[in-house]
C-alpha cells in the first residue's frame, strides 16, 4: 500500500462539478492498494499517517501529529501510485490491487483513521475526481507499508 501525503491548510474533491468532501487543516493522502495488500498494510499505514510529527510545534519545529492539532483528513483512492514506468513510455498497474479488493481495503484505511480519533473526508472510489489541495510547506512525504523507500 502507497501513499501521498501532504500537509495542507484545506482540501477538497470535487466529482462532475460537485465538491463531494472537504477538511481544513490537516493531511491529504492519496492511497494505493498493491495486489497482496492486506490488513496489516492498511493498520501500518493508517497508524503511521495519523502520528507522523510533521506539523510545527509553538517553535516552528516538525514535531506535532495530526491527532496533536486536531487536523482532518482527506483520502483519496489513486490506483496510478503503482504505477511502473521503468520500461517504455506507458506505465503498467499490474501491481495495483482488482477495484473490488482495492475499494475494500480503501475504506479499511477510512475506518481505522476514523477510529483513530480523525475526522475523514474522502473521495469517490473509481470516480474522475478534481482534488485541489493548499499544499502548506510544501510538506510532502512517500509512504509504502512494504517499507521499499
Amino acid at each position: 500500500m502507497r501513499a501521498v501525503v501532504q500537509l495542507t491548510d484545506k482540501a477538497s474533491v470535487a466529482v462532475n462539478g460537485q465538491i463531494v468532501s472537504r477538511i481544513e487543516r490537516g493531511l491529504t493522502v492519496l492511497l494505493g492498494v498493491e495486489q497482496g495488500d492486506t490488513l496489516q498494510d492498511v493498520q501500518y499505514l493508517s497508524e503511521k499517517i495519523v502520528n507522523l510529527r510533521i506539523f510545527p510545534d509553538s517553535e516552528g519545529k516538525m514535531n506535532l501529529s495530526l491527532l496533536d492539532i486536531t487536523g482532518e483528513l482527506l483520502v483519496v483512492s489513486q490506483f496510478t501510485l503503482l504505477g511502473d514506468c521503468r520500461k517504455g513510455r506507458r506505465p503498467s498497474f499490474s501491481m495495483a490491487a482488482p477495484p473490488s479488493e482495492a475499494n475494500e481495503l480503501y475504506e479499511a484505511f477510512v475506518k481505522v483513521c476514523s477510529s483513530l480519533g480523525v475526522r475523514v473526508g474522502t473521495g469517490q472510489f473509481q470516480a474522475e475526481m478534481i482534488v485541489t489541495l493548499a499544499n502548506h510547506g510544501p510538506v510532502t512525504l512517500l509512504l509504502d507499508s512494504k517499507r521499499t523507500f
